[in-house]
């Protein structure tokens, strides 16, 4: 499979709309969250149409909940996709959880057990999704702090299984992956050794909080050293993936975040070669401040 490669980007966030519109900062592209713009108008969508003019963008949602027993909620899904015929993404991506029960919405990414049985049903509700929005979706792995009695496989086996049978792609949180390892005590590197790198499509880094042996998944700090070990690693595997950074909390000025992404752009630099990053026009302006 060739990979479609956007370069850099960073999660869209409101308190970088005014510096963004005004500025037109060098950047390859943002994610958004596809929940915060699921509505007829206001100035959200304003902001957003406004940005989109000037940079690819890709949507991420975290209320599909596609692995719930409840029936999948078809109003969530046409919002959903009249958002995306209004943006035009590259891709759609959600996380492999369930959010909902007997439509109660926990407002939480719950993690699955990993077995046969959770994989026939993911795999159907994945099938149902991909043919109502008429394309492909990625789904992403949790940062994960219990476990099930009853899974009988790693999750990196689940993830790949889900994704071969249901024909979907991956997004690999390469700060999940840490922040899991830790929590259950596996080595991040056979968790990405064993991914298949014909469905990876995008990368997420992020920060995260230590508490107590655990480590929290917060996206309110900084990308850790050792993350960023790790995503040096995981180019070396796959390659060149879109990479971006998510900031949800304690979010600083833009120029400073974009300083951090700048870390993620020298270290696949050093990883790939320039045939191996596509090198464009717009990817080249990345060294404007």
């Amino acid at each position: 499979m060739t990979r479609p490669f956007l370069g850099f980007g960073l999660g869209l966030r409101t308190d970088h709309y005014a510096h963004i519109i005004e500025h037109k900062p060098a950047l390859d592209w943002f994610e958004i969250l596809s929940e915060n713009y699921m509505v007829p108008g206001g100035k959200p969508l304003a902001h957003l149409y406004r940005i989109r003019q000037d940079y690819p963008m890709v949507m991420h949602g975290v209320s599909m909940s596609i692995g719930s027993t409840d029936p999948l909620n078809y109003d969530y899904l046409g919002q959903l996709k009249s958002l995306a015929e209004r943006v035009q993404p590259s891709w759609i991506s959600d996380h492999l959880c369930w959010t909902t029960v007997d439509h109660l919405n926990s407002h939480d990414l719950l993690p699955l057990p990993y077995n046969e049985a959770t994989i026939t049903h993911i795999v159907e509700r994945i099938d149902a999704v991909q043919e109502y929005l008429g394309r492909q979706i990625l789904i992403e792995n949790l940062s994960s702090y219990v476990t099930y009695h009853n899974s009988d496989m790693p999750e990196w086996t689940f993830i790949n299984e889900i994704a071969r049978r249901s024909g979907c792609l991956l997004l690999v949180d390469i700060n999940n992956i840490f922040v899991s390892a830790n929590n259950h005590h596996f080595d991040p590197r056979d968790y990405l050794n064993a991914l298949d790198a014909d469905r990876v499509m995008q990368f997420h880094l992020a920060g995260h909080s230590y508490h107590g042996e655990m480590i929290i998944d917060t996206h309110d700090h900084a990308v850790a050293d050792p993350v960023w070990d790790l995503y040096e690693y995981a180019l070396g595997r796959f390659g060149a993936v879109s990479t971006m950074i998510e900031r949800d909390d304690n979010i600083p000025p833009f120029a400073e975040l974009r300083e951090e992404l700048r870390i993620a752009e020298q270290i696949a630099q050093k990883a790939l070669t320039a045939e191996q990053l596509r090198i464009s026009d717009s990817q080249v302006r990345r060294g404007v401040a």
